[in-house]
């Protein structure tokens, strides 16, 4: 029985096979398997192409090479992501141009909670340098996934820290997984996977080519929450990856730089036409993005002389594990009728427990 990853490679090598055109097949014929052994007259019906079309779409060419290209697979440890697995990236899987089928080496957390695509110029300054540690170092209480595509400059910055601090970070390249490029960054791309991961669309023996690397910055683009463009010119990959990431309605925020420097006319130009958000730093982001950092907070001084009675303190501990809630979500938690929540929320505001916020919202003073 063939193994199931030779229909995936071979589906993703057949010319003119996107991630739509995947899914419409799997759906029309019901699996993988199925798609391979369906009859030819019946893709061209559901993938509404002619006689000319069909001829360049050679499955069995596909799968002769997808079984050289597993064998090659098993022989560096590398793993198959396809588009229809839980562990896909699901925000990349909702791009219209997403690949039917990531390489990785490595492992880590794709879909983690928080995702961070960090980039910029291959000739970071000092300043550049400096913000890449502090954001990063910022965002560390979230334990966001560091997304970049390892390039020098900036992506190296970026990805060097997060294992410094400890956080997950994947690099996507712009060439099969048989070579690291740059070379000058082997061993960190080797750090990089005990607490992290490579990933690739290419297959085995593919160079890093000039035209493969806008194809990599939209994997980059399409698995982030949000990406920040610390320091680039107004022409290269970083504006390009940043084109990429609005087209899919991602976040996108950027340092800005001095006027006079070539490294943040990028960053500045797209923040005078307020196509991105300006940021200084990973408070703006996290405030940017409506992230919060659940702190351990000290219990207010009141707490140690008020007397609460059984009602005040059940509302009290909820507010001490959410922070913030308002009333219907208290009434639910303590399982009460909202009137009996609203009173006791007016004796716990008269004590100057609690306070109330915007929304009808309710946090401890």
């Amino acid at each position: 029985m063939e193994d199931l990853r030779v229909y995936q490679i071979a589906l993703k090598n057949i010319t003119g096979i996107g991630a739509q055109r995947a899914r419409a097949l799997i759906k029309y014929f019901g699996g993988l398997e199925e798609v391979f052994r369906a009859d030819q007259r019946l893709w061209a019906e559901v993938l509404s192409v002619g006689p000319a079309t069909m001829r360049k779409m050679s499955r069995t060419l596909a799968l002769e090479a997808a079984r050289r290209e597993l064998e090659f697979i098993e022989s560096k440890g590398l793993d198959v992501v396809f588009f229809d697995e839980a562990r896909y990236p699901h925000r990349l899987r909702h791009c219209s141009d997403a690949p039917i089928l990531l390489y990785q080496q490595g492992e880590t957390d794709l879909n983690a909670k928080h995702t961070v695509a960090i980039i910029g110029t291959r000739n970071a300054t000092p300043y550049g340098k400096d913000c890449v540690q502090k954001l990063i170092d910022g965002l560390k209480p979230l334990s966001p996934l560091i997304i970049s595509g390892l390039a020098l400059g900036v992506d190296t910055l970026a990805h060097e820290h997060a294992v410094r601090v400890g956080l997950p970070t994947v690099a996507v390249l712009g060439h099969s997984l048989d070579r690291i490029y740059p070379s000058e960054n082997k061993a960190l791309a080797q750090r990089m996977q005990q607490n992290g991961a490579l990933l690739s669309e290419f297959e085995a023996g593919t160079k890093p080519d000039r035209e493969n690397f806008p194809q990599r910055n939209r994997i980059v683009a399409g698995m982030a929450d949000v990406v920040v463009v610390i320091e680039t010119g107004v022409k290269g990959g970083s504006m390009i990856t940043v084109s990429q990431a609005l087209s899919y309605n991602r976040d996108v925020c950027a340092f800005p730089g001095r006027a006079d420097n070539k490294m943040s006319r990028g960053c500045n130009l797209l923040i005078k036409r307020n196509q991105v958000q300006l940021i200084e730093g990973a408070k703006d982001l996290m405030y940017t993005m409506g992230w919060e950092v659940m702190e351990q907070r000290p219990v207010p001084q009141k707490q140690l002389f008020l007397e609460l009675n059984t009602d005040e303190q059940a509302v009290y501990d909820r507010l001490v594990e959410a922070e913030s809630l308002g009333l219907d979500s208290i009434s639910v938690a303590c399982g009460w009728p909202v009137s009996k929540t609203s009173n006791t929320l007016l004796q716990l505001e008269f004590k100057g427990v609690i306070r109330t916020l915007p929304g009808k919202m309710y946090t401890l003073s």
